[in-house]
């Protein structure tokens, strides 16, 4: 079951990342009184009351933007008006709950107005599809005066004012009591014994044309531009007879180049559908150097602890010899900081060129994402590692390996009782991971090591 989704929308300078981090319970976002500093995407975990759910903030929209000046341009300027309506329409179609933002110093402004008329318009099913709520949080609701001023903010016809103050945390609980009210109720999940493999990369490296591959028809809009892809899209197939969920995403762009808010919602549904999965298929453009963002999307499949393949698209394109493919595979484990362990398949989906070796691929790694080792086979894995090379001595302390079992599979986790935990480096759990994978496999899975002392 996907957690539920909070999207904080507004101007800029209302306090949307104050907030975002007071719900979040750490600063997770830049915090800044100048306008407009949330620039990238932000997205965090947060829990109230046991039921977990995730926030996202969107990024106030800069009416000074095209402008040297921090004065707001008009509200009948096009650009800004358009950038108000993208961002509060992927806030409704992405959302279960959406908090509008306001300033309590400011009160009710022209800015305001406009979102709460996007807001208001939409607040009704759309083809049949039911709207989140939007809550009406009034924020720097600091003293009892602006707190009853709040009343004001009725004139937008959102419904009633929440005054809160995020930077001090007053009336956060009774906004957080409404969300939770305003979530839609748990159905009984389906039962889904399909490998689920999700197809994730930047807009126009090819992940369409992929999926059209594997399929065997044209089942998504191919198009050679970027960002056609905009909802995670899920395919059925049987693959010599293992039920697959093939999922499909829209592209992750760069920072930078679209407009705050609209950006982070492209990410957070590649990042819902890498949940999602078991495999992600990280797609790659040859023809193009990678990028900080094409590192961003390994690590938040890696964070997750899913599974990856890397698939290097549009290899057709790639003047070659014989020392091509190594150097590029050198090349992606440097820029994307990989280990070994990683698979690279180098395509060409517009050709076809060896597009039959992804689900193969795919599936291999799955089956190793579910292996299980035998305490005996960890424990002589342990045992010789710890006799080639033993963990360095802290404080006159060296750490002891008792004995280890594997606890669970998907992903693989180990938990070897130790005499102090914290005698162990990273390095050490980085060398444990390389002999586990020496001696059986792991081939693309992420592998999870807690020590644990032994009483």
């Amino acid at each position: 079951m996907t957690k539920p989704i909070v999207a904080l929308v507004g101007r800029p300078n209302v306090g949307k990342s104050t907030l975002f981090n007071r719900l979040a319970g750490e600063p997770v976002a830049i915090v800044d009184d100048v306008p407009g500093t949330t620039r990238d995407r932000i997205f965090a975990d947060a829990e109230w009351l046991e039921h977990p759910f995730e926030i996202i903030d969107t990024g106030g929209i800069d009416p000074a933007s095209t402008s040297q000046s921090l004065e707001p341009l008009s509200i009948g300027s096009a650009e800004y008006v358009d950038q108000i309506r993208e961002q509060a329409l992927l806030a409704i179609q992405e959302a279960d709950v959406v908090l509008f933002i306001t300033d309590a110093t400011v009160g009710v402004t022209p800015p305001d107005v406009e979102v709460a008329n996007i807001l208001r318009r939409h607040q009704r099913d759309v083809g049949g599809i039911p709207t989140p709520p939007v809550l009406l949080v009034v924020n720097k609701a600091d003293s009892q005066r602006s707190r009853e001023q709040a009343a004001q903010f009725y004139e937008l016809g959102i419904g009633e004012p929440f005054p809160i103050s995020a930077l001090h945390g007053t009336g956060i609980g009774d906004l957080l009591d409404e969300i939770l009210a305003r979530f839609p109720e748990e159905g009984e999940a389906e039962d889904d014994d399909s490998v689920k493999i999700a197809i994730v990369g930047k807009p126009n490296v090819g992940k369409s044309s992929l999926l059209n591959r594997l399929v065997g028809e044209e089942r998504t809009i191919v198009s050679p531009t970027a960002g056609t892809t905009r909802d995670a899209i899920d395919t059925k197939l049987v693959f010599e007879g293992i039920p697959v969920t093939l999922i499909d995403t829209a592209g992750i762009r760069r920072r930078g180049k679209v407009i705050p808010g609209v950006e982070k919602f492209s990410v957070l549904r590649s990042m819902r559908a890498i949940e999602r999965a078991d495999v992600s298929l990280l797609v790659l453009d040859a023809s193009d150097s990678l990028s900080a963002q094409d590192a961003h999307i390994a690590g938040y499949i890696i964070e997750a602890w899913k599974s990856i393949v890397v698939i290097v698209n549009k290899w057709d394109a790639i003047e070659k010899d014989n020392y091509t493919m190594n150097q590029f595979k050198e090349y992606i484990a440097k820029e994307l900081n990989f280990v070994d362990y990683v698979p690279i398949l180098f395509i060409s989906a517009k050709t076809g060129r060896n597009v039959e070796d992804v689900m193969p691929m795919a599936l291999r790694v799955q089956e190793e994402r579910l292996a299980r080792l035998n305490t005996g086979q960890v424990n002589r894995t342990i045992q010789r590692a710890q006799d080639a090379h033993p963990a360095p001595a802290h404080a006159g302390r060296a750490l002891r390996m008792y004995y280890g079992t594997q606890v669970r599979s998907d992903p693989p986790t180990f938990m070897i009782y130790v005499n102090d935990p914290k005698l162990a480096h990273f390095s050490y759990y980085r060398y444990l991971e390389n002999q586990i994978r020496k001696d059986y496999g792991f081939i693309g899975t992420p592998i999870r090591i807690v020590m644990k002392p032994r009483r």
